[in-house]
């Protein structure tokens, strides 16, 4: 979705609502990215304010449980026409007076993606040698430890 920003830019106090509801193509985004927000304009400076919601799916990297949970990732951004310096990612460079809302949303939410997902924070995951969920199960397994570290258990 395009926002057109000259009403905006140009009048202080000026503003635009917008809620929508897109389809983001990626594996880990189980329904339709729901947006909603404003644009506003406060003593010259044109703001973004907002949040994206979805549901994500993925799979626990501890225990590989399927993790299905609703996600809302708060939008925040500071608007300007032009910039003279291309290095300050603090600003959002609206060319042409148009905001191509939705790349900047998806760019929003894969940011926010955690490197991985756990289901829960307290997740045990699965036994190394018989691959048991220590959730649900406890296992009988040994665990082998290196014979080179044995002289330190006879100190104690």
């Amino acid at each position: 979705m395009y926002i057109e920003l000259d009403a905006v830019f140009g009048n202080e106090g000026a503003g635009k609502a917008f809620d929508y509801a897109f389809a983001l193509e990626d594996e880990l985004i189980a329904s339709d990215v729901h947006v909603s927000g404003r644009v506003y304009n406060k003593t010259g400076i044109v703001y973004l304010e907002g949040k994206a919601v979805y549901e994500l799916t993925a799979v626990c990297a501890r225990c590989n449980a399927p993790i299905r949970k609703p996600v809302e990732v708060p939008l925040s951004h500071c608007l300007i026409p032009h910039a003279e310096d291309d290095e300050d990612d603090y600003y959002i460079v609206v060319e042409n007076m148009r905001l191509d809302l939705d790349a900047l949303v998806a760019e929003d939410i894969f940011l926010a993606m955690p490197s991985r997902f756990l289901c829960r924070e307290s997740c045990k995951g699965l036994c190394s040698i018989c691959g048991a969920d220590l959730n649900q199960t406890t296992c009988n397994c040994v665990k082998s430890t290196d014979p080179r570290w044995d002289v330190l258990k006879n100190l104690f």
